[in-house]
């Protein structure tokens, strides 16, 4: 039987592309529209995707609120909430959240997820994530951003005990950052655990996942770079005494698609058109993690950056791609603002499945995080033109054959 690539659908209230709450068939109100969400999870579901994931951040996305960037885009549900509501509008599609081990505590985020676990059925999955905004820790009573170096450490620690609380055990923890005495008040998960989730490339980061991830989310341009951190990664393992298929990665993709390609890139440029200048230039900043990029001519190149206590991986991505196709501050940021660093595949539904199937045959991915550019239409698109596509091509599942989530993925069940 030929191998079967996993797809997420990476939900976002309007969309992924920074402008598209902008473009005329958008849902503005999304972020806070239950209807509209439950349609999203149905229409994933009914094209046998593996899962739906919600991003998250505890605070808004831009700190200047005059500039509507990312603000935009802040409007939302708490999504483990979200989920919640999901998982009885659904039966059998993954619901993966993101949720932060700087603003949280383990017992408290073991309990949350084993809880929706068991509310869907077995198919919940935590997104770990260390937090790297300063505009989120203002909103801790934190005295700042904390050094990467000590975030991952208090994540690796955290994912320690959540696992051992998943797994049914006491944990008679007594360590750093965390004191848990107590098991949880649940029963172990129709799937053994959760599915740990994590999204992290920097170096530690990749270490942590190799450590513990199930999945594994991730960003790259090129096959290159794909395949170099795929096989980074799957070779960190067997250190941790795991095989390489105990990890599934699935880099985010943000395709447009029509029947034609002069449609796709019509639609594509369409939304292009869509970004003020000091929108893209805001957002490029963000993730930077560079107070502001304006003062700097907008048609001229990228300056040299310290290393920041930011995005450290995403950082490094960004100016590698400035440097390899001398690319100016205007143009990185419109690139930049239509899928926020990730892989841009434009065309016809086989040009988007020939594309994915490099990538999977080529030992670059296990499969892909879709991200659509706006909702529904582009969700829609990718589910009426590249699923049955990548069907027809023995690439992916016509149907679920099993009830979990580890079941869609292919994991085995946690001892």
């Amino acid at each position: 039987m030929t191998a079967q690539m996993k797809l997420g659908a990476f939900l976002w209230a309007t969309g992924h592309h920074i402008a598209a709450w902008r473009h005329p068939k958008a849902h503005v109100t999304a972020g806070i529209d239950i209807d509209h969400y439950i349609q999203l999870a149905r229409t994933a579901e009914a094209a046998k995707f593996d899962m739906i994931f919600c991003e998250d951040a505890a605070g808004l996305r831009e700190a200047n609120i005059g500039i509507a960037s990312q603000t935009s885009r802040s409007i939302g549900f708490e999504p483990i909430s979200l989920l919640s509501a999901l998982a009885v509008q659904t039966s059998r599609i993954g619901l993966v959240s993101t949720a932060s081990t700087s603003y949280n505590e383990p017992y408290g985020l073991a309990r949350t997820f084993l809880s929706l676990d068991h509310l869907s059925g077995g198919r919940a999955g935590w997104n770990l994530v260390t937090s790297a905004s300063p505009i989120e820790a203002a909103n801790f009573g934190s005295t700042g951003l904390k050094p990467h170096a000590d975030r991952y450490e208090r994540a690796r620690e955290f994912a320690e005990v959540v696992t051992r609380l998943w797994h049914g055990k006491v944990p008679g923890h007594d360590g750093q950052s965390f004191s848990v005495r107590d098991p949880l008040d649940l029963p172990r998960s129709p799937q053994g655990a959760p599915v740990m989730v994590q999204a992290g490339a920097s170096d530690v980061g990749r270490d942590l996942a190799a450590r513990t991830a199930d999945v594994v989310f991730t960003a790259a341009q090129t096959f290159e770079e794909a395949k170099a951190f795929y096989d980074d990664l799957k070779g960190r393992m067997a250190s941790y005494g795991r095989d390489a298929d105990d990890i599934k990665i699935m880099p985010g993709v943000a395709p447009v698609v029509a029947e034609t390609e002069a449609e796709a890139q019509e639609k594509f440029e369409e939304l292009q058109e869509l970004i003020p200048d000091d929108v893209g230039v805001a957002l490029l900043s963000s993730y930077l993690s560079i107070s502001d990029l304006r003062r700097y001519p907008i048609d001229g190149p990228l300056p040299e950056l310290p290393e920041s206590e930011g995005m450290k991986s995403r950082q490094a991505l960004v100016v590698e791609q400035s440097r390899r196709d001398g690319l100016s501050i205007r143009q990185l940021a419109r690139h930049f603002a239509g899928a926020r660093g990730h892989w841009r595949i434009v065309g016809t539904a086989v040009q988007v499945a020939d594309e994915l199937q490099a990538r999977f045959e080529g030992g670059a991915a296990d499969g892909f995080n879709v991200m659509p550019s706006y909702f529904p239409g582009e969700l829609d698109a990718f589910c009426e033109l590249v699923v049955p596509e990548l069907q027809r091509r023995g690439l992916f599942r016509r149907d679920y054959e099993g009830r979990t989530l580890r079941d869609h993925l292919g994991l085995k069940r946690p001892a």
